[in-house]
């Protein structure tokens, strides 16, 4: 402070001796009061005593070091032999000691710490970044806070089988944890919050039980069917030193086989799809890895049979003659379900006709079908969330991973063709391919409808993103919102990493934090990364916008800007329509509580504001093709772009 401000304005001193204290001097000692006037009333604001002004002034004293290697450093040894790349996360003093000791200890490598706005970030970056690499990641949230803001990202990663390893810090002592604040963020049990929908959790209370319980944690994650692990770590435990002579190791990790199907109920399934005039295979999540493609592509051609893929992976290429939308069913005298999440909604239709809330139920498949169902999923199952759909009977049960029983099913088709069968099978072969070319055609025509629409049509803007990307290395890393699926019904995908499926839990806000995950991924793999990103799906956690701008993740986000929860808009419109009565308007905008707009949301500017490079907003079709030439540019130079797209609805 220099000697003009000394004079002329309050400082800390003063301010700390009470002399500038606002109504503190009057109060002590007035004119009034010692004449016998009533006193004012002494204010809180106390003046300090010498110790607290000795305490804030002075010298700081000595600060006590920790002796001995702390708590954390040894959790950090465990995780290093786990092979955590990255740990996005939002920071909180829950785990304070583990944070320190990665960035320090640790030298912020394997894992390295990626700075997260949300926990839901967090989460679902780890779920973008397993469905391209296939390891999973670390994230750390903060006792029951941080662990009620990732519900919905964990809820997704156990539906989408997905693995995610997190790590949730809380004060289990009540006799020493500070006051205030941190007790409100404690609990007993703090995995109870998410524990309906992870695999398993634990709450280690010693640190050799800690890296039991993370080996342990990561296998039971890995182990199909994956899914989600939560484990409490006490701060206690995080901060305090290793007791000398105490003799820690960390347990040995071996990858799990993944459960194959009985050898038995194999061959029984062979003999019947070899046997069938018209065998289909419907895949949910059925391929986990590249292999997994190769695999089913195999089998089919070995059987030429029509393969349903309901774009929960890229289970099978898309534009190959014995890809088939989910009607091929109806004709099928055997359907083998892989890794189905709702085999009943295979065979079966139903139709929200709205009256008094009951559907119709119809039949998609014929009564004499024969079903067979290979599922890992059977092996986890619980009984609160109905992740679980509808019961459907089937003739053969598998309680097995899809991708680890093909090599033994193939083999056992292989036994099972006689040569009168293979001649069948080959023209049947032949009838597929022509049918093949009239799906192509009838998708392209359906496309070119309101070409030069505007707002744009969803197909023009897939269409001409998808004729400047074809050429790269691409990777579609998210689509969340309707886009009429005409990225599956039109690209060309037949790499595992083209389509990483859906959110699992179809919770909104998935898609952004999802792509930002997969795109890092992407860049450490030398790809090109792309999302279509719907507006209300941004909104729910935009601030990873910000993330994927710090640690330099470069993809191009390509929004769907309908301006609308549209899917809300037809629910709505369509219980007016059972009621016989409008739909309640307001002014332009759509039924009440269902639009976005109004205003208009300029999610360009959204993210410039965070460190992408933006345009738009682009309405005009005959504009987009020139800045999505323009935003590639941006991205292969390392940077995220987003262009901000008036669409259609769907």
């Amino acid at each position: 402070m220099s000697e003009d401000t000394a004079k002329d304005g309050p400082n800390r001193r003063k301010f700390l001796t009470g002399a500038a204290i606002a109504g503190v001097a009057p109060a002590i000692a007035t004119p009034a009061a010692a004449q016998g006037a009533a006193p004012r009333q002494v204010p809180s604001a106390l003046p300090p005593t010498v110790t607290q002004i000795a305490a804030e002034t002075g010298t700081p004293g000595e600060i006590n070091r920790l002796g001995g290697k702390p708590g954390s450093d040894f959790m950090v040894d465990v995780m290093k032999t786990l092979d955590f790349k990255y740990t996005p996360s939002n920071c909180a003093s829950s785990f304070r000691a583990l944070h320190e000791s990665l960035i320090n200890y640790g030298e912020n490598k394997a894992p390295e710490y990626l700075s997260c706005m949300h926990e839901e970030s967090g989460v679902g970056m780890a779920h973008g970044y397993f469905k391209i690499t296939g390891k999973p990641l670390m994230t750390m949230v903060h006792g029951t806070v941080g662990l009620q803001h990732a519900t919905m990202a964990i809820y997704n990663a156990y539906c989408d089988r997905v693995p995610v390893i997190i790590i949730g810090g809380n004060d289990m002592d009540a006799a020493t944890r500070p006051p205030g604040v941190p007790t409100f963020h404690s609990a007993q049990d703090i995995n109870a919050i998410v524990r309906d929908y992870t695999k398993w959790d634990d709450t280690p209370t010693t640190l050799q039980a800690f890296a039991q319980t993370m080996v342990r944690g990561y296998k039971i994650a890995m182990t199909p069917p994956y899914g989600p692990v939560s484990i409490s770590l006490d701060a206690g435990l995080q901060q305090e030193p290793i007791a000398a002579g105490k003799n820690l190791y960390i347990p040995k990790f071996t990858m799990p086989s993944p459960p194959a199907g009985e050898m038995g109920a194999v061959k029984d399934a062979a003999r019947m799809l070899v046997n069938a005039e018209n065998p289909v295979i419907v895949a949910d999540r059925a391929a986990r890895t590249p292999k997994g493609v190769g695999l089913l592509v195999e089998l089919a051609e070995l059987l030429q049979c029509s393969v349903v893929d309901q774009g929960n992976r890229m289970n099978f290429p898309n534009m190959h003659h014995l890809a088939r939308p989910l009607g091929a069913v109806a004709q099928a005298d055997v359907i083998m379900g892989l890794e189905l999440s709702d085999f009943w909604g295979v065979v079966n239709t139903y139709t929200d006709n709205g009256v008094h809330g009951i559907g119709i139920n119809g039949t998609r498949a014929k009564a004499t079908a024969k079903l067979i169902s290979i599922s890992s999923v059977e092996l986890l199952t619980k009984s609160n969330y109905q992740d679980f759909q509808r019961f459907q009977s089937v003739d053969i049960s598998m309680p097995a991973d899809a991708e680890a029983t093909l090599p033994a099913l193939i083999e056992a088709v292989k036994s099972e063709l006689t040569a009168d069968r293979k001649n069948a099978i080959a023209q049947r072969g032949e009838r597929a391919k022509k049918v093949r070319e009239d799906i192509r055609a009838r998708e392209l025509a359906a496309a070119s409808l309101a070409w030069d629409a505007s707002p744009i049509s969803t197909a023009r803007m897939c269409m001409e993103l998808y004729a400047q990307i074809k050429d790269l290395d691409w990777s579609l890393v998210a689509s969340e919102g309707n886009v009429s699926n005409w990225p599956n019904r039109l690209w060309k995908m037949d790499k595992h990493h083209h389509w990483l499926g859906r959110s699992g839990g179809y919770g909104v806000g998935y898609g952004a934090p999802a792509s930002v995950g997969a795109a890092l991924a992407n860049r450490d793999l030398g790809r090109f990364s792309v999302s279509i990103q719907s507006d209300g799906d941004l909104m729910f956690a935009p601030g990873v916008l910000w993330t994927a701008a710090k640690h330099k993740i470069p993809m191009l986000s390509i929004m769907h800007n309908n301006r609308a929860w549209h899917q809300e808009v037809m629910h709505i419109q369509r219980m007016a329509s059972f009621r016989n009565r409008p739909s309640n308007y307001g002014g332009d905008d759509g039924p009440v509580g269902t639009m976005i707009q109004n205003p208009d949301v300029e999610y360009h500017k959204l993210a410039e504001s965070m460190g992408w490079w933006a345009k738009g907003p682009i309405k005009d079709p005959a504009q987009l093709g020139p800045a999505i030439r323009e935003a590639i540019a941006v991205v292969k130079s390392g940077q995220p772009a987003l262009l901000n797209v008036w669409t259609q609805p769907r």
